[in-house]
């Protein structure tokens, strides 16, 4: 078995949603970010990538890159979900921890879970999210920003 952690972080900007696990969240800004700021996915990405002692998610898609301009994030944790693959190890479980006001993560929790399931190719009740508020302090208790946290159980593949 092999453990990994990622943290992730975007202040809020221009836009009227944020990506949140690969789910489309309605909010009243969107993120600052070269890629689509899902900070629930990056952080989960780092996650797989430190379990394999495969750096970070900017070491495989730099941000100094054009070609991930806008990129849709779960492009990103389908490749870290390859790399666990050739590797031989499936997800064991993964626990996603989004820090924020607002938007709101509870009402679309089961429908990241099944997203995140299904790009990393497990079950969904292999899968948490959950959310917590940073009660007013920070940078994210003012509203100016989302985090995430993640960690990652990696088992040998059956």
């Amino acid at each position: 078995m092999r453990i990994g952690q990622g943290f992730d972080v975007h202040a809020f900007g221009p836009g009227d949603h944020v990506m949140l696990g690969g789910v489309r969240v309605a909010h009243t800004h969107g993120v600052v970010a070269h890629s689509d700021g899902d900070v629930a996915i990056h952080a989960l990405c780092d996650a797989i990538l430190g379990a394999l002692a495969l750096g970070d998610i900017g070491t495989h898609f730099p941000p100094t890159d054009a070609r991930w301009r806008g990129a849709d994030s779960r492009a990103f944790l389908r490749h870290c979900a390859a790399l666990m693959r050739e590797r031989g190890y499936a997800v064991g479980n993964a626990d996603i921890t989004v820090i924020c006001e607002r938007p709101k993560v509870a009402p679309h929790a089961a429908a990241i879970r099944a997203t995140l399931a299904g790009d990393l190719n497990c079950e969904a009740g292999s899968i948490s999210v959950k959310a917590t508020t940073s009660e007013g302090l920070g940078f994210t208790g003012r509203g100016e920003g989302i985090a995430a946290l993640a960690v990652v159980l990696l088992a040998k593949a059956e």
